[in-house]
């Protein structure tokens, strides 16, 4: 499903004049096309963004033809809130870091903790503005919210939802939409669910789909523990007016890219990418430049008998 943008990007760049052969796109299946392509000897590295499970596949398959691999998988980004945060600017954040591209990303916030003596103001904040929200097609200049990609990830949403609720999670807004006007398509609108326990699947499982679990928390210890407690280590953020807590939560949370009383700001100038179930290697920043090349030692003999041992010449071996 995912190779028709990169068909669109081909078009462009043949209709700009870039040389053919310089970019080509192969769209295939992986266990046929992608196979094909990580075995070939021609191929100096494999990169790959989807999921976990198929990410290991491709590194599995490029180290056993020796290929040196770039993974950027899955995420399950903490964005922890604290009471002294200022929570407008923080809950309208929220809703742009999980509802965005209807949830469709890998660093999309889809966790929010939040101190607990606050937990319920936010969440009355966030589910009002997602019920605000405008659920329509992508063509529509009035839509903010667009469908799920596919039936198959449409219904893992709509299950995992589901789930949250047989769970005990509290759902404050949003499910399938019953609007008639979306009837057929794959819409989920802005779903919020509240008193989500660590351990609920909603909360450890990457829904990719706009679904927020929001989890109170008591002290900072506690958020920092709930943060990097997970399978995924891409990104994070932290809310909060205390300067010296914004650095000891950045630098602690275990995460390639940690925003401060922000989220989603990226820059190719700024390295992006993920440790542990996230992936591996960085893809922008000046760290893809040495993803992309390799070091090399060259050592060139300056003195008159270069075939003497160990660079010595004969009267220095007596």
């Amino acid at each position: 499903l995912t190779p028709s943008s990169s068909l669109a990007l081909a078009r462009l760049l043949h209709e700009a004049g870039v040389p053919q052969g310089a970019v080509n796109v192969v769209a295939g299946y992986g266990a046929s096309a992608g196979q094909r392509l990580i075995g070939d000897a021609r191929a100096g590295k494999v990169v790959f963004i989807g999921s976990v499970e198929t990410g290991r596949k491709v590194a599995a398959a490029a180290a056993l033809a020796g290929r040196p691999s770039l993974l950027e998988l899955g995420g399950k980004s903490a964005n922890i809130v604290f009471a002294d945060a200022d929570l407008g600017k923080a809950a309208k954040a929220a809703q742009g870091a999980i509802f965005a591209a209807a949830g469709q990303s890998c660093t999309a916030g889809s966790r929010l903790l939040v101190e607990r003596s606050v937990a319920a103001e936010i969440t009355q904040m966030i589910a009002k503005g997602a019920g605000r929200l405008q659920l329509g097609v992508p063509t529509d200049a009035a839509t903010e919210v667009g469908p799920i990609n596919n039936r198959r990830q449409f219904e893992r949403v709509t299950g995992l939802i589901d789930a949250g609720r047989r769970e005990g999670a509290q759902c404050v807004t949003g499910g399938v939409s019953e609007d008639p006007a979306h009837k057929g398509g794959f819409f989920v609108r802005p779903t919020v669910f509240s008193d989500v326990d660590a351990q609920m699947t909603i909360a450890r499982e990457e829904i990719f789909g706009p679904v927020l679990s929001i989890t109170p928390f008591d002290t900072e210890e506690e958020a920092l523990h709930l943060a990097n407690d997970g399978a995924f280590d891409l990104a994070g953020a932290v809310w909060t007016r205390d300067v010296f807590r914004a650095h000891r939560v950045a630098k602690s949370i275990r995460a390639g890219t940690v925003w401060v009383n922000g989220y989603r700001a990226l820059s190719v100038m700024s390295p992006f990418g993920g440790m542990r179930g996230s992936g591996f290697g960085r893809s922008s920043g000046i760290d893809v430049m040495r993803e992309y090349t390799q070091s090399k030692s060259i050592w060139m003999e300056t003195d008159g008998d270069a075939t003497a041992p160990f660079g010595y010449g004969p009267d220095d071996m007596t």
